[in-house]
């Protein structure tokens, strides 16, 4: 391709709404451009990106057993409502009717479509396992779509549904999934590591992302990770030892009584207040789930994590509650407090759930229900709660001790790529998709469940290949491998040299782009750069001495070469990726 021809603008200034790199440097570099709030154009540049993307992933679902296959993008209603996600699916499904008034969706994710395909041709243990992928394009209507391609409305992803007669065969489909994914990142040149995760809308009980390390600001959730063994979590899953703290506040407090707290809003205030650890403070958090008022009951001293305390009470979606609810909360119990003065008594007919933190707790202090009021000294007994239900709702932090092997854990930002799923019976039951086992019994499949976000994976690979000139592609899956710089289209031996280059490498099978415009030098390197080429070529007045300069854009290595040495380090690095 030459670049007089190449489908490709770039822009010298960063767009106002990109908030990312990857989002700065794909539209700056020519391979998106935004059509709508969440919706983007892939220009052709990022479309030979996404291909190179999908085939290595073919190669390796392939390679796997998996057998590919295509679905429709637009849903019907009835097959939602069997298994029971049409109304809990929440605001990110997109609902439409057709001319006939029919309900659809536009398919966030492709479980019943799968299910229902399998339960008309899958009759008997005989036939599984079976593993079915597709490659295609989703859509959910994100309430805040943000950071460009990784957290789009539409994006094309990878779904694979795999059924099994037995959780054994479940789990071994599960590991080769696994490897799977291992081979695919690895090849896209992105270093993953697979971290235990929240299952959320999809499902299931066990669950693991595939996410790739990053100290930039688009890493969506912290990854808690221990460097002496191999445990890895997502924040909205991570668990953690907790360090020995005072939990029992006799020294402090001889008995159980409400004092004045003035203006301790805080839990540093009122700590210092009293003189007392934080640790000795129960925290109550008033949250929205479900458009109901909840009380979240936790240890002063670490926080709330929404996930796993919307999880522990079976939601679908939480906040935390504006202080306007909170008065109205209140106001309803005949209590008059503000933040920092609530607590669960006399709160018996809103749902309260207490962190595992919260057990070895003894005579704390609590928030009253009246402004500027604590109480002190207090026991689970004093609080009037008659059943106390409690999960580990607790976000962990950087330094608790690993679950595992008991060191500390460390802490950084993750973007999820891949996640893979053991949905178990949670489609097959309510849709009916069953197989008869070999004593002629009809039982559920057991179904796992494994997705790879191709555009992410590309947005990705950007957020961890880049400098401030920009992307440094990985070679694999660079829409070119190379570009030839001509310095001046005016020097014929310049023009001829690069094109001579140029087509070598073409029909070596090298896909190289030749920048034969009237642009100044610095233009050219500087799209090149932006482009992200994996090697340049520049043909410039060395070539009087039979030389070219050779970069390596991924190590800015600069090196003085003949043609013909420039030409086969391309040809043999090319070879050795496929």
């Amino acid at each position: 391709m030459k670049m007089s021809q190449l489908f490709v603008q770039t822009l010298r200034e960063t767009p106002s709404d990109a908030e990312v790199v990857s989002h700065q440097l794909l539209v700056r570099a020519g391979y998106i451009r935004k059509l709508t709030s969440g919706v983007y154009n892939f220009l052709p540049l990022m479309w030979r990106v996404l291909k190179k993307i999908e085939t290595i992933i073919r190669d390796e679902m392939d390679k796997a057993g998996a057998q590919e296959l295509l679905m429709p993008f637009v849903q019907p209603k009835e097959l939602w409502e069997e298994s029971g996600r049409w109304g809990a699916y929440g605001g990110e499904l997109m609902r439409l009717k057709d001319r006939h008034g029919r309900e659809m969706c536009l398919g966030p994710t492709h479980e019943e479509i799968i299910t229902a395909i399998a339960r008309d041709a899958l009759k008997s243990y005989k036939q599984l396992p079976v593993n079915l992928y597709q490659i295609q394009s989703k859509f959910r209507d994100e309430r805040r779509p943000r950071f460009g391609l990784l957290r789009g409305r539409e994006f094309i992803m990878k779904d694979a549904y795999s059924f099994a007669a037995t959780q054994e065969d479940l789990e071994k489909e599960y590991q080769n999934m696994w490897q799977a994914y291992t081979n695919i990142f690895n090849r896209c040149g992105l270093d993953t590591k697979a971290v235990q995760s929240d299952s959320g809308a999809i499902g299931g009980n066990v669950s693991h992302e595939f996410m790739v390390i990053t100290d930039t600001d688009a890493g969506e959730n912290d990854v808690f990770y221990c460097d002496d063994c191999d445990y890895a979590a997502n924040s909205n899953h991570a668990i953690s030892n907790l360090a020995e703290a005072v939990t029992d506040g006799k020294e402090y407090f001889n008995k159980t009584e409400i004092i004045p707290t003035p203006n301790c809003h805080t839990i540093e205030q009122l700590a210092e207040f009293l003189n007392i650890p934080s640790t000795l403070i129960l925290k109550s958090l008033v949250y929205i789930v479900d458009k109901k008022p909840i009380i979240a009951l936790i240890r002063a001293d670490k926080a709330a994590e929404e996930t796993k305390l919307l999880n522990a009470i079976g939601g679908l979606d939480i906040r935390i509650a504006t202080s306007e609810e909170i008065a109205e909360l209140m106001q309803n119990h005949g209590f008059s407090a503000v933040p920092g003065f609530i607590g669960p008594k006399g709160m018996n007919d809103v749902q309260i759930i207490a962190d595992n933190t919260v057990k070895d707790m003894k005579n704390f202090v609590v928030g009253a229900n009246q402004t500027d009021v604590h109480m002190v000294g207090a026991n689970l007994c004093d609080l009037g709660m008659s059943e106390l239900k409690y999960a580990d709702i607790r976000l962990v932090e950087a330094g608790e001790l690993c679950p595992q092997c008991g060191k500390p854990l460390k802490v950084t930002r993750g973007i999820e790529v891949g996640n893979i799923f053991q949905l178990g019976t949670k489609y097959s039951q309510p849709m009916n998709g069953v197989f008869l086992d070999a004593e002629g019994k009809a039982k559920p499949y057991i179904m796992g469940c494994y997705g790879i976000g191709v555009t992410r994976t590309a947005a990705a690979a950007v957020e961890a290949h880049h400098d401030e000139w920009g992307i440094k592609w990985p070679l694999a899956i660079a829409p070119y491998h190379a570009v030839v710089v001509p310095v001046s289209e005016n020097d014929e031996q310049q023009v001829s040299v690069a094109n001579e280059i140029y087509e070598k490498l073409k029909s070596n099978g090298v896909e190289v782009v030749l920048d034969d415009r009237a642009e100044r030098p610095g233009v050219k390197f500087k799209d090149a750069d932006l482009i992200g080429f994996p090697f340049r070529i520049t043909v410039g007045k060395t070539i009087t001495d039979g030389n070219v300069e050779f970069v390596t854009r991924a190590t800015g290595e600069k090196q003085v070469l003949t043609p013909n040495e420039a030409i086969s380090i391309i040809i043999e690095t090319v070879e050795n990726t496929k």
